[in-house]
């Protein structure tokens, strides 16, 4: 068992990633924009990739930086947890990554991880410099190395005995009916109650403002005022936008960069998310802004009731 090791040797403060990552630090520090978290899209697309990199795969080792943020579980447990496990599978419940894993008695564990803000998983050569701010490394019986990579530190890591739920229900999956009896009577703004985990898990702020766009509903009317027939509308729309994000990859408007390195593509789809001022698609009315619960919201005043 390798855990909390000296830290391994940072990168080169100039190379290029780290470059890359410090310039959009400083451009986000002087916006009036938060750096979005990964939502459903991204997740989803990151999930898909490391299945077909890690499954079948044994964690052989694990090392563990001595930053406490990232941890939700003991390190000793999470070390103790992955280490000797077979990768069975690598699935997605809400924004979290989890990892099922077995053991040589068949005894089961979940390995759990939510990206945060900046949080991402890489899978390597051990050869490969680690990037600063890795705060966790499996080794694998294949050579390769899994590593977790947080600059800001609102990823976690955690381990379970199986059957993690997160809460909420899947916007995939939920039924029309399902969708309109969790909003139905509700006193919140339409647009906070969809950013609700525990109501539906996975929809974050740019896929909440792109569905209710398309669903011609203002982020601002509370969910006890919209009708069957738009919340019905706006079922159709969530689980619309949240597909066609899956299939280009998710929205690249940071950092985010799937399992390959990749970025996405969907944010040049983007509607109305962090187009303030910019006219509308559909009408060209000025895109308008407004801030609920800390939270910007983009929406058309001309095309949105």
């Amino acid at each position: 068992m390798i855990l909390r090791d000296p830290k391994p040797s940072f990168v080169n403060p100039r190379d290029p990633w780290w470059l890359t990552v410090r310039k959009i630090e400083s451009h986000h520090r002087a916006t009036l924009y938060p750096v979005p978290m990964p939502e459903l899209p991204e997740v989803e697309t990151i999930v898909r990739g490391l299945a077909r990199r890690v499954t079948g795969d044994r964690i052989e080792s694990v090392w563990i930086g001595s930053r406490p943020q990232p941890l939700k579980s003991k390190p000793e447990l999470i070390a103790l947890t992955l280490e000797d496990k077979k990768i069975v599978s690598v699935s997605r419940a809400g924004k979290h990554i989890v990892f099922d894993l077995k053991g040589n008695a068949k005894d089961a564990a979940q390995w759990v991880v939510h990206l945060g803000m900046t949080g991402r998983m890489v899978v390597c050569e051990p050869t490969a410099e680690i990037a600063k701010h890795t705060h966790l490394i499996a080794k694998l019986a294949s050579g390769r190395e899994l590593r977790f990579v947080d600059p800001r530190m609102f990823g976690k890591l955690s381990v379970h005995e199986g059957g993690f739920d997160p809460g909420g229900i899947e916007p995939l999956e939920v039924t029309e009916e399902q969708f309109i009896n969790l909003f139905r009577g509700r006193k919140t703004p339409i647009k906070s109650a969809l950013l609700n985990q525990k109501l539906v898990r996975g929809v974050g702020n740019i896929y909440a403002d792109e569905s209710l766009f398309r669903a011609g509903i203002r982020p601002r009317r509370r969910a006890s005022a919209v009708t069957r027939q738009e919340l019905s509308k706006l079922h159709r729309a969530v689980r619309q936008v949240l597909r066609e994000a899956i299939k280009l990859g998710g929205s690249s408007v940071s950092d985010y960069v799937d399992a390959d390195g990749e970025e996405g593509f969907f944010q040049l789809r983007h509607r109305v998310y962090g187009r303030e001022g910019e006219p509308c698609l559909v009408c060209k009315t000025p895109i308008r802004r407004v801030v609920l619960a800390g939270r910007s919201s983009h929406y058309c005043p001309k095309c949105q009731k």
